[in-house]
C-alpha cells in the first residue's frame, strides 16, 4: 500500500536516495531540504529551508503537509560540525549543531503531535552518540541527546512507533569531509573511517538507501519504541 512518507534532508546522500526509492516503490514524499532534491515526480512535495532557523518550521510545516497524514517520517538531516578537542569547542558552535540535529527534531515532533502524528518515527543517529570519541564533540553531545529525545517522545506518542537508528557508515559528503579535512593522527577515531572509504564497509547512498528501507520496516518488531539501534545490528 502507498504511503506518505516525509524525509528532512533530501538535498543528498542517505535522504537523497531514500527520496527516490520511496518514489520508485510508489509513495508520496513530503521532503524539505536546503538546496532541494533535483527530482522531477508529481508525487514528490518539497520545501527549502534551513532547518536551524529553528522559528519557521511549524510554518513551513504548516505549508508543506497541512492536513496529509503522514505513515512514515525519516528525521534525517545533521550537521557535522568542526572536530575539535572540547576544550577547544565553543558553545555556539555547540549550539549550532544542537539546533540541526536536536531541536529542530524536536520541533518537528511537536508539530506531528499537535496534528497526526505518523504510525512510524526514525530519528536517524550515529554511533558517534554513544562511543564518546576524541574530536566528535557537537555532533556527538547532538546525537546522544537525540537519542533520549527518540526514548522521551516515545512516552508522549504512544500510538506511533518512534526509534533512533544509526545507519552505519555510506559514502557521503561527510565521510568524504573527514577524509580530506580530519587528522587521524589528533583523532584516531576517524581511521577506520578512512579505511573504509572505497570498500564494501562504507556504501553507496543508493546501496545503503535499499538497506535502511528495509531495515526501518522490521524496526517496529525488532526494538520497542524508544530505543536507540544500529543497521549492523538489524
Amino acid at each position: 500500500m502507498a504511503r506518505n512518507v516525509f524525509i528532512t534532508g533530501i538535498s543528498s546522500g542517505l535522504g537523497l536516495e531514500l527520496a527516490r526509492l520511496y518514489l520508485q516503490q510508489g509513495d508520496t514524499v513530503y521532503g524539505v531540504s536546503r538546496r532541494g532534491a533535483g527530482i522531477e515526480d508529481k508525487h514528490l512535495h518539497q520545501a527549502r529551508a534551513d532547518l536551524g532557523e529553528l522559528s519557521g518550521i511549524h510554518a513551513l510545516l504548516d505549508r508543506l503537509i497541512g492536513e496529509a497524514r503522514i505513515d512514515l517520517a525519516v528525521l534525517n538531516a545533521g550537521l557535522l560540525g568542526e572536530f575539535k578537542p572540547m576544550p577547544e569547542l565553543s558553545l555556539d558552535e555547540i549550539r549550532k549543531s544542537m539546533d540541526v540535529n536536536t531541536w529542530a527534531n524536536k520541533l518537528i515532533l511537536d508539530w506531528f503531535a499537535a496534528h497526526h502524528a505518523p504510525r512510524q518515527i526514525v530519528l536517524i543517529s550515529s554511533g558517534a552518540g554513544v562511543t564518546g570519541h576524541k574530536g566528535w564533540g557537537a555532533y556527538a553531545l547532538s546525537k546522544a541527546a537525540l537519542n533520549m529525545l527518540a526514548q522521551l517522545y516515545a512516552r508522549d506518542l504512544p500510538d506511533s512507533h518512534v526509534a533512533a537508528f544509526a545507519p552505519g557508515l555510506i559514502h557521503t559528503a561527510m565521510q568524504d569531509h573527514i577524509y580530506e579535512k580530519v587528522d587521524e593522527n589528533r583523532f584516531p577515531a576517524v581511521k577506520h573511517l578512512k579505511e573504509a572509504r572505497n570498500t564494501p564497509a562504507m556504501p553507496e547512498p543508493d546501496e545503503a538507501a535499499r538497506v535502511i528501507a528495509n531495515a526501518i520496516d522490521q524496526l517496529p518488531e525488532r526494538i520497542e519504541s524508544g530505543q536507540y539501534t544500529d543497521v549492523r545490528r538489524m
